[in-house]
């Protein structure tokens, strides 16, 4: 009786087959994390910003409660941009700088109503100067015979503090902020007066 074996190379093939056949599924990724996440108790994302918060209130405007979720890990400090883009155009710049903050502490999860027009406040946050060269909130104003503007307000998570101060204009803040953001979250609301 004569016994045919298969060529060596098919008997290896089926070694390498059984071989690479995996013993155990593989794991399941882990959920992913929400993302960063920026709210307000006084409206919803998107939409109409309430009086109190604008010049409908002429010397009473305080600014807008913010909070935020999802922090970023290794974030050492946030910054915050309010501006209205609408009305740039029209006025041949590039911004209307309403509120902006940095250094806020990365422990914090939200700023109050009403944050004084201080430029340095006890947390070390600064606030510099506005469209109307005021330290601190502007609110919206755009006049009646236009449509509804949009705000927003933008807050970066950061892995440093910037090394600026309350004359800090937009662009230095921007520029400073370059290869550290770790991540953005918006906020958006429409008013005219």
């Amino acid at each position: 009786m004569k016994i045919i074996l298969p060529p060596l190379g098919l008997i290896l093939l089926a070694c390498v087959a059984v071989a690479q056949q995996p013993t155990q599924a593989p794991a399941a990724r882990p959920p992913a994390k929400p993302g960063f996440a920026l709210t307000t108790s006084a409206f919803a994302d998107g939409e109409k910003l309430p009086a109190k918060f604008t010049w409908a209130v002429r010397d009473k405007v305080v600014s807008v409660p913010l909070a935020w979720t999802n922090v970023p890990d290794n974030t050492v400090s946030f910054a915050l941009i309010m501006h209205d883009p609408d009305t740039a155009p029209k006025q041949g710049v590039e911004d209307i700088l309403h509120w902006m903050m940095f250094n806020i502490p990365g422990t914090a999860r939200a700023l109050p109503e009403g944050v004084p027009g201080t430029a340095v406040l006890p947390d070390g946050s600064i606030q510099t100067k506005n469209f109307r060269d005021k330290v601190g909130y502007l609110g919206p104003g755009a006049p009646s015979a236009g449509p509804y503007h949009h705000y927003t307000w933008e807050l970066y998570a950061l892995d440093t503090k910037l090394d600026l101060t309350p004359d800090a204009k937009r662009a230095d803040v921007l520029k400073a902020m370059d290869g550290h953001v770790l991540a953005k979250a918006v906020l958006a609301a429409q008013f005219h007066m």
